[in-house]
Formats: C-alpha cells, sequence, structure tokens
C-alpha cells in the first residue's frame, strides 16, 4: 500500500472533492465526482441517498469495482495561473464494504466531513474504500 506524505494528506484533507475513475470488465472508462473521507491510509465514499436513476447495486460504479476493483482517485485545484495547477493521483484497489467495523468507521469519518450524510440512512447502504496502490502528485501541493 502507497502512504502519502504529510504534505498531500493535508491536500486530500483541504479539498471536499475527488474524481472517481473506474472501468469494468469491458475497459470502457467512467469517471464521477465523489465526497470521500480519507483516514490517513484509505479513501472512502458512500453510496448515498442522493437521487439516482438505478438502485446502489446497479450503478455503474459499483459494477465496474465488482468487475475490475482497480480504481484511479483524483484530487486537485485548476487556475488560470498554470503555475498553480496542482492534482494528486492514486491509483489503488477498491472494495465494496456492507457492513462491520470498516463501514462504521468510514461512516464515522464521512458524517464528520459532511453535515449532509448526518441525515442519510447510510448504515443500509455500501461504502466504497480505496487502498492506494500509488500516489502522484503535481505541482505545489501541500
Amino acid at each position: 500500500m502507497a502512504a502519502l506524505t504529510d504534505a498531500q494528506r493535508r491536500f486530500v484533507l483541504a479539498h471536499r472533492v475527488a474524481r472517481l475513475a473506474t472501468a469494468g470488465a469491458d475497459g470502457r472508462p467512467h469517471v464521477i465526482p465523489v465526497c470521500y473521507a480519507f483516514d490517513g491510509e484509505r479513501f472512502f465514499f458512500p453510496i448515498d441517498e442522493k437521487p439516482k436513476r438505478v438502485g446502489p447495486a446497479r450503478l455503474k460504479r459499483v459494477r465496474n469495482i465488482q468487475e475490475n476493483p482497480r480504481v484511479a482517485l483524483v484530487i486537485d485545484d485548476y487556475a488560470e495561473d498554470w503555475t498553480q495547477l496542482r492534482f494528486i493521483l492514486v491509483q489503488g484497489v477498491a472494495e465494496i464494504v456492507d457492513g462491520g467495523a470498516t463501514h462504521v468507521t468510514a461512516l464515522g469519518l464521512l458524517r464528520d466531513r459532511y453535515p449532509q450524510y448526518r441525515a442519510m440512512r447510510l448504515e443500509e447502504r455500501p461504502v466504497v474504500a480505496i487502498s492506494p496502490r500509488t500516489v502522484a502528485a503535481w505541482g505545489p501541493v501541500g
């Protein structure tokens, strides 16, 4: 498992949204924004109650992770002054977590970070845990 530097951790914790890239068995890419929490080792995001067209198990990101657990997560800053562009790219392995101690811990972190999650019944929904395998950073991160 790849560890983030202190500067990378600060950058990750200072941001609210990441972009998750998945690909199913067919190799077709799928990228979506996610709200996330980071416990110092793993990233977590819930399959929350925001309106969706299908149930949690039928979401493309969930199906892709079940078929191919290799994912990428990008956290970035854009600026018109391109000397200020920066990002962290985490490549890792995702796991669907549906209950147990990891699920409880992830929900606590997510609710601390996003007050909107406090009113949602997340206990009834899975959480995705991402274990970083490689971490790349570019620009003035930290």
